[in-house]
């Protein structure tokens, strides 16, 4: 009963809609094929409206120049913590997200299938050079954003700027939580896209200039998959090319027009929000689209390095990316393969160019 409570909240939550779309940007940036090799990782923290109704703290990971400058004498370990008996974040997650990108870590060799140690995240390092796209990552309820870096950090490193925001009211440090001001969030994470868009091309950030800003993706986890979903409505900007849902589903008014490919991910015995809900997601999405699904899985253990199922989802989350992203075609063609585990994971695709 307590589940069928929770999933019926987070669906009425969730019918509301989001907030405008930014408008449509002829300018198109230069910009390269997908990084042969992975990144070291920076990180930052802005907060977007800091004076408005709704500030918005905000945690970037980004692509960072190889060696970190002679001041940081000491590395960002993200320190992680369980979340709340029964609440929405990664269950179990290990005590430091410094972990491996699935094609090798930014300072080893390749990677143990996501166990190893990987990119340890410096605080405001230089970008590396280029642009590079853009993911919006959006937690649960009762989470945050370094709740889920063990994924991030693998994004950055693998030549993506990851933005995450801390959600005013559903956030685990929330002074006024309240599940129903989910709904708000997929205006969120419009209004963090626009303020990132000003920021390119803001003289003297360190950003400027090196983001895709014709290049985002939407991702997120539980309530942060509904508000992923929640981005995609009718008339939302072609900056928005992707969308990964984990452990979410969609909404009303979801997955309207211009058609985004999206990537399902989700455990088959979830108590949280039933597979279901992420299927029924799916058949409504428009466009590519496939599910991970991870048999016997529950809400998010998945995303914890060295559990089960941990190197598909980062490996076809990685190959999503860069092949929405970074027009990466040979991603693409190998994210079925990397995908799939017999007995940990399945696949189901839906006009997947290049895929029966």
């Amino acid at each position: 009963m307590r589940v069928q409570r929770l999933v019926a909240a987070l669906l009425v939550a969730l019918v509301a809609g989001c907030g405008p779309a930014v408008a449509a940007d002829d300018r198109v940036p230069a910009f390269r094929p997908a990084p042969p090799r992975p990144y070291a990782v920076g990180v930052r923290h802005l907060v977007v409206d800091p004076d408005g109704s709704r500030p918005l703290p905000v945690t970037v990971w980004y692509p960072a120049e190889p060696t970190a400058p002679a001041h940081a004498t000491a590395p960002a370990t993200t320190r992680l913590a369980a979340g709340p008996a029964g609440s929405e974040a990664t269950s179990d997650p290990s005590s430091d997200a410094t972990s491996s990108l699935t094609s090798g870590s930014a300072t080893s060799g390749p990677t143990d299938g996501g166990a190893a140690a990987g990119p340890v995240p410096w605080p405001d390092v230089p970008v590396a050079a280029g642009r590079f796209p853009v993911v919006v990552y959006s937690h649960g309820l009762h989470s945050l954003p370094d709740l889920h870096a063990p994924l991030t950090t693998r994004w950055a490193a693998a030549g993506f700027v990851v933005v995450a925001p801390t959600y005013p009211r559903t956030s685990l440090r929330a002074r006024d939580f309240t599940r129903a001001d989910v709904r708000n969030q997929p205006a969120d994470g419009w209004r963090l896209i626009r303020h990132l868009v000003r920021l390119d091309a803001r003289p003297g950030d360190p950003l400027a200039g090196h983001l895709a800003v014709d290049r985002f993706a939407a991702a997120g986890h539980s309530a942060g998959g509904f508000t992923t979903a929640g981005m995609f409505t009718s008339g939302h900007s072609r900056r928005l090319r992707a969308g990964i849902v984990i452990a979410g589903g969609g909404l009303a008014g979801s997955f309207a027009g211009p058609v985004a490919p999206m990537l399902f991910v989700h455990g088959g015995a979830d108590p949280i929000v039933p597979e279901p809900v992420g299927r029924a997601a799916y058949a409504r999405s428009l466009g590519p689209a496939a599910f991970l699904g991870l048999p016997g899985q529950g809400h998010g253990e998945y995303l914890t390095p060295g559990r089960p199922g941990f190197a598909q989802v980062l490996a076809a989350t990685t190959d999503f990316l860069r092949w929405t992203l970074y027009d990466d075609r040979r991603a693409r063609d190998r994210l079925p393969a990397d995908a799939v585990l017999p007995g940990v994971t399945t696949l189901t695709t839906r006009a997947l160019p290049g895929h029966a």
